[in-house]
């Protein structure tokens, strides 16, 4: 049994509700708390990530993901670490020594939705976008040095790959 000090009353407190997955579909977000986990087996750890939506219907909403650093499996480090590197693609932090240089930097994430599985339910899945570079101005071409009267040259073949001749 446990005692209150004092009576608790919860006519005044809004109880917890179930937890609702967000809707898949593009976001902007940012990073809002982090910090490094042990897993359930104790024999690894992972990177927990809480963000928060930024805009649109679903502003204020949190959504959270984890990536394992720490694993005996290496593709799982490995599928970790490319994902990490995209949300520093993402945040523009290419380099970072600590996982707070990530927060409160805003990104495009696209969530996705995982339908229930082995006694689990629904669950959002994160994936970070890459922004693309900025399409770079085609340079213009130097004038012409030909004269205006010459003639056209014919249009040259494309050169073929040495093991792609034929002999």
């Amino acid at each position: 049994m446990a005692r209150f000090d004092t009576a608790f009353d919860a006519a005044g407190i809004e109880p917890t509700t179930a937890y609702e997955i967000l809707p898949a579909g593009k976001y902007r977000a940012q990073i809002v708390e982090s910090e490094m986990r042990v897993t359930k087996n104790g024999m690894g750890k992972y990177l927990w990530l809480m963000l928060d939506i930024l805009e649109g219907p679903q502003q204020g909403r949190k959504v959270f993901d984890q990536l394992n650093l720490v694993n005996a499996n290496p593709t799982t480090v490995e599928i970790a670490q490319r994902t990490l590197s995209a949300i520093c693609h993402a945040t523009g932090k290419l380099q970072v020594n600590d996982s707070e240089e990530l927060h409160l930097i805003p990104m495009t994430i696209q969530v996705g939705v995982k339908p229930p599985k082995d006694g689990y339910g629904e669950r959002n899945t994160i994936r970070y976008l890459v922004p693309e570079a900025p399409a770079q101005a085609t340079p213009p071409k130097p004038a012409s040095t030909q004269p205006a009267s010459a003639p056209a040259q014919a249009t040259a073949r494309p050169a073929t790959a040495p093991w792609n001749r034929k002999s």
